[in-house]
């Protein structure tokens, strides 16, 4: 039987033979997934019950010559079967290539100049204390400079209220700020830090804010902000890549050659068209953002950066692109900043976090974000290659029709019966409520017809009994 044949408690056994989970971890899963109250009323505030989606897991996906079983968080159906759809394809060709970034983030402490020289005096003061900032930072954070992390760089820009200005751009008297009425100019120190393991939030938050302090005092301005930035440098940027033989991910209907060439089109189509490149990069999102949320990590961070990276040229563009070699082959690739991390946070806090993070057997925050952006690339593979093909709706639709039987109330063997009937029907909720209401109807008639039954049967042997 295949795995997603499976049901899931089937499934968990099958993992736990291949060494991925350990029974004591199956049996955790096969409980509810809720929090523990403590915990759940010490993660947020205002708490009044928990919210619960599914764990999946896209299976055996090969990333540099290791293969994982990726735990995967979402509500949207087909998202899981299309990664593990993407990794087989990827695995007939030997997986995926990705290496991984410098592991940096930035922080920045902004103040307000109401001139250009202003500006520059800010500029010229921030800059003469750059040792400074450097032994502010370590003492900061003693415990990331001990693992070989914190500051790494430092820089000051002058920005306008109005807009960005190019570092040999004359400084201009400005007009009013639309919003604030402000006409001079922000001064941003940038601070650039080497997280580790960890995501990395915290860690610049307190180094931003322990600089400014000091700032303060050196500018005599008070700070505007002291925060860290969700854009990621280029430096920060991860890359997979994958090169396929067409004849492994032909179709019934259509030759690996021909699809091959309608993803490249399709590659061209996002990489000309800004309305295209938006899904194009929610695709690849669904699957990164799966993983992300599995264990624990930001799923906005993720987000932002992606989305802010894929608009850093100012279009917005696709993460990844497909084009064909000299030698027929289809090759993909995917860059993106993922600011993510194995420690601290709702990563350590979260018992199915850690869980998840255990499952994946990652040894490091590099290896984690080489995995990461293979899963994306595998789920864009496997969209494209349906985009190309018959179109997503078929195998998405299939899925969908159970998520419509569950919503309009469907339990246990009726999902299964609604979603099969919808299958040749219009596939929409009112519809759902009255094939389900139709089962259920004949289901009390039928088991009217059985108690009508067993209590003539019962009557005649009374008679019987008395005659």
């Amino acid at each position: 039987m295949k795995f997603h044949q499976m049901d899931p408690e089937r499934r968990r056994e099958t993992l736990v033979s291949e060494g991925v989970l350990t029974p004591e971890q199956a049996e955790e899963l096969g409980r509810t997934g809720g929090l523990d109250p403590d915990v759940a009323r010490n993660l947020i505030e205002n708490v009044i019950g928990q919210y619960s989606l599914p764990l999946g897991v896209a299976r055996n996906l090969t990333v540099n010559s290791k293969t994982y079983q990726v735990p995967m968080v979402t509500e949207e159906p087909s998202v899981v079967a299309a990664a593990s759809n993407g990794a087989r394809i990827a695995n007939l060709n030997g997986g995926v290539a990705a290496s991984p970034a410098q592991r940096l983030v930035t922080g920045e402490v902004v103040f307000c100049a109401d001139s250009g020289p202003q500006a520059e005096e800010v500029k010229t003061i921030l800059e003469s204390h750059r040792e400074d900032v450097f032994s502010l930072a370590a003492a900061a954070h003693p415990s990331i400079v001990s693992y070989g992390g914190g500051l790494t760089d430092l820089w000051v820009d002058l920005i306008p209220a109005q807009g960005p200005l190019g570092s040999s751009a004359p400084l201009k008297p400005l007009g009013p700020s639309r919003l604030s009425g402000f006409s001079g100019y922000f001064v941003k120190l940038s601070l650039l830090v080497n997280p580790c393991d960890a995501m990395g939030a915290n860690i610049v938050n307190t180094i931003s804010e322990a600089v400014a302090n000091a700032a303060e005092a050196w500018t005599g301005r008070p700070r505007l902000v002291a925060i860290l930035t969700n854009n990621s440098p280029l430096a920060a940027a991860v890359t997979a890549h994958v090169e396929l033989a067409p004849e492994t991910f032909a179709t019934k209907t259509m030759a690996g050659q021909k699809i091959a060439g309608r993803i490249a089109l399709l590659s061209d189509l996002a990489q000309s068209d800004p309305d295209r490149a938006v899904t194009h990069n929610k695709g690849i999102m669904n699957g990164i953002s799966a993983a992300v949320l599995a264990t624990g990590n930001d799923t906005r961070a993720v987000e932002a950066g992606a989305h802010a990276f894929a608009a850093r040229t100012g279009t917005y563009l696709p993460l990844s692109q497909w084009s064909l070699n000299g030698q027929g082959k289809l090759c993909g690739q995917l860059t993106l900043p993922l600011q993510v991390g194995l420690v601290g946070g709702a990563t350590s806090s979260l018992p199915l976090a850690g869980l998840a993070k255990k499952m994946l057997a990652c040894q490091s925050t590099d290896e984690f974000q080489c995995l990461l952006a293979a899963l994306g690339l595998v789920q864009n593979l496997a969209a494209l290659r349906a985009l190309a093909g018959p179109g997503i709706q078929e195998g998405h639709m299939a899925l969908q029709a159970r998520s419509l039987a569950m919503a309009a109330g469907a339990q246990g063997e009726e999902i299964e019966q609604v979603s099969d009937l919808l299958q040749k029907d219009d596939k929409s909720l009112a519809r759902a409520k009255v094939l389900l209401a139709g089962i259920r109807d004949q289901r009390d008639q039928r088991e009217r017809g059985e108690r009508k039954n067993q209590n003539e049967y019962k009557d005649q042997r009374e008679d019987k009994e008395q005659a």
